[in-house]
């Protein structure tokens, strides 16, 4: 019956092959007898694959249960006669997984008999990853771990959240020092959202990114026709700051006339635009950052000591990531599942042996280069974990010298070997050195 009714004139195929939503159709023994191309498109299988194979090959979580002689085709669709809006994730033909919003009815002939089921499937993937990316959300938030964008449980980490609140009571003007990948652009905004300057302006500047006649144009504004360029008047970002917060990043790399005209606004709490001479009045409330030795810049006469003294009223320090390794797994998850979600990947897990990977790092670009790493292994992830063979090789290298090389045992390679099941690229990433001086270590000791 149903083969006849989809060889009819004016063939309802047609119908079915111009709808967006994936259709399947089986006959009452759950064999495929029609699968339109969106569906085609949804699993990754042609018609010519699963026409006349049981609809259970497309591995429906489902419609299939676990006993104990295995998986076991578990269906009630011909029970209940439909299904409405039900939520599924498949296995596609190509491994990866595609989760499903689903409806389906049985067919009968004209005396109500079954003769089988249509199936509707609408591919809801990149939702179903944003609600998912969502709950993470909310429940990091809920958790002791998050901090007004900054994220760490551990003794090192808490700390920093403790200076982040003294700061925010005071109105004195912050320094906040820390390598290059460490958050400052976090810290500064902690302060200022925790702050009486809440509710007004929150302006950064990075002072490395321009000249010293375009870093000035942007911190002070201009006159019209001041110098070449400037067409119109411009407010410069100390006013736009008033009665909030300034945020100087890379101060340490302010040019020294810069750090004159800063030093006045600090003093006299005003500005003047350039080609200007009338003094705006200003209400800051100055936050700077450097990755820079400013006491080493100021006995070398880089920076200025009067200007250090008055952005250094409090100065808070960010630890390197390598300082906090307690933190590294609530980082890896966390980065982990937005990585995921924004490159549609349906990841949420990492092997023991990756995560100890990454903790045994040394991690010079901190928190940014380990979101940089993990973005390259979601890439190269063709599973729903994360292994140590999907890390970046940069990873797996260490500062090996001779002596630490030669005093490499054979308990020690055999034990490495093991955790990577004999795979000799692994092995030589994790212990820091060549595949050849690997090979030449397991001729030695005879583990061949």
């Amino acid at each position: 019956m149903l083969h006849k009714l989809l060889k009819q004139p004016f063939s309802l195929t047609n119908v079915f092959e111009t709808m967006r939503d994936g259709m399947m159709i089986v006959d009452r023994d759950g064999n495929i007898i029609f699968l339109n191309k969106a569906a085609e498109d949804i699993t990754g299988f042609t018609r010519e694959e699963v026409i006349g194979r049981q609809c259970s090959i497309l591995d429906t979580d489902t419609c299939t249960m676990l006993t104990d002689a295995g998986r076991q085709k578990k269906c009630d669709l011909f029970k209940v006669g439909s299904v409405e809006n039900k939520k599924c994730r498949i296995k596609t033909n190509d491994g990866r997984f595609v989760h499903l919003l689903k409806n389906a009815v049985i067919l009968k002939d004209e005396c109500g008999e079954i003769i089988g089921a249509v199936e509707s499937m609408t591919d809801i993937t990149s939702l179903y990853r944003k609600e998912k990316e969502i709950e993470g959300l909310k429940e990091e938030l809920r958790q002791e771990s998050w901090f007004m964008g900054l994220l760490g449980k551990g003794r090192t980490i808490q700390k920093l959240y403790e200076q982040i609140r003294n700061a925010s009571i005071s109105d004195a003007a912050v320094l906040i020092c820390g390598e290059s990948g460490t958050g400052k652009n976090l810290v500064a905004n902690a302060i200022h959202k925790m702050s009486r300057r809440r509710d007004g302006p929150f302006i950064a500047m990075n002072c490395a990114a321009l000249n010293d006649q375009l870093l000035e144009s942007e911190l002070f504004g201009h006159k019209k026709g001041s110098f070449t360029g400037a067409v119109s008047d411009r407010i410069g970002r100390f006013e736009a700051a008033d009665r909030g917060t300034m945020f100087l990043d890379e101060i340490g790399d302010m040019p020294a006339l810069m750090q004159a005209k800063l030093l006045r606004v600090l003093e006299e709490k005003v500005v003047e635009l350039v080609g200007a001479h009338a003094p705006i009045p200003v209400d800051i409330r100055l936050v700077s950052a450097t990755n820079k030795d400013l006491d080493r810049l100021v006995e070398e006469k880089k920076f200025r000591e009067d200007l250090f003294y008055r952005i250094n009223s409090i100065c808070i320090r960010i630890p390197p990531l390598r300082e906090r390794v307690e933190d590294i797994p609530v980082l890896v998850f966390h980065y982990l599942k937005k990585i995921a979600a924004a490159n549609d990947k349906d990841i949420s897990d990492i092997s023991p042996h990756a995560l100890e990977v990454i903790q045994q790092y040394h991690w010079t670009g901190n928190v940014r280069q380990l979101i940089n790493a993990l973005e390259h292994s979601v890439i190269s992830c063709k599973t729903d974990k994360i292994e140590v063979s999907d890390l970046p090789d940069y990873v797996f290298t260490h500062e090996k010298t001779e002596d630490t090389v030669s005093a490499l045992d054979a308990g020690n390679i055999q034990a490495i070997l093991a955790r990577y099941k004999g795979n000799r690229t692994l092995a030589a990433r994790h212990l820091g050195i060549s595949r050849v001086t690997l090979w030449k270590k397991i001729k030695e000791f005879g583990l061949a």
